[in-house]
């Protein structure tokens, strides 16, 4: 698992953007106000995987907090947009425009109401399930053929409490299992750029298991 996981890091400068890459967004708000709620958790993961390559600091571009560089053999650029949630799309536009980057190497990480707590869906395309980050990208791109890796943050219940869900704090027990979750969400990363999204969910359902023992 160690050599397959090994990472190498390279300048952004030295990135050849005519070569293929792929284009990994997390989704969140920007300020520190908004950096522990589980809204947040697609810039949680992008900053997990970003410190799993060794990947040098975040530096501010297209609108957004970008870093580039390697995971295994492939060429990845990490985005985070500091547009707030609703406006996400416009980052991503001037990211993919200017590596032009084809939807079909857009990850898009971002929560999941539908989804148990640390429960990991990857599907490409589809609809947005209300998720207003994926409705401005899907706006901007003028498509929705893109991939989304759903990271399951649980529902409240009740629709009218959503807004208030979302732009709250993990609790004190999801706090304590949320390092480990984003450790694996991204340890099985390079699965994805072999199309292998049904293997990478099988491994993240293992440690879903562990999850609900502890709970």
């Amino acid at each position: 698992m160690l050599k397959f996981l090994q990472f190498l890091s390279r300048s952004p400068s030295r990135l050849d953007i005519s070569a293929p890459m792929w284009l990994i967004v997390g989704l969140g708000n920007p300020g520190q106000d908004y950096q522990d709620h589980r809204h947040n958790v697609g810039f949680m993961a992008v900053d997990a995987l970003a410190d799993r390559c060794g990947l040098p600091a975040f530096r501010a571009k297209f609108s957004g907090q970008i870093t580039e560089g390697r995971m295994g053999d492939e060429k990845i650029v990490l985005l985070k947009p500091q547009t707030f949630m609703n406006l996400s799309g416009q980052s991503v536009q001037q990211a993919v425009r200017f590596y032009k980057v084809t939807p079909n190497r857009v990850m898009v990480i971002h929560d999941e109401l539908d989804l148990p707590p640390f429960k990991v869906k990857v599907k490409k395309g589809g609809g947005n399930g209300g998720h207003n980050g994926l409705k401005s990208i899907d706006a901007c791109l003028n498509t929705n053929d893109y991939w989304r890796v759903r990271l399951g943050i649980g529902h409240p219940g009740d629709k009218d409490r959503v807004s208030g869900y979302v732009l709250s704090s993990f609790s004190k027990e999801e706090k304590k299992n949320l390092p480990e979750f984003l450790s694996n969400v991204t340890e099985h990363f390079p699965l994805l750029f072999q199309g292998k999204d049904n293997d990478y969910m099988t491994r993240l359902s293992e440690s879903q298991k562990v999850f609900e023992q502890k709970g």
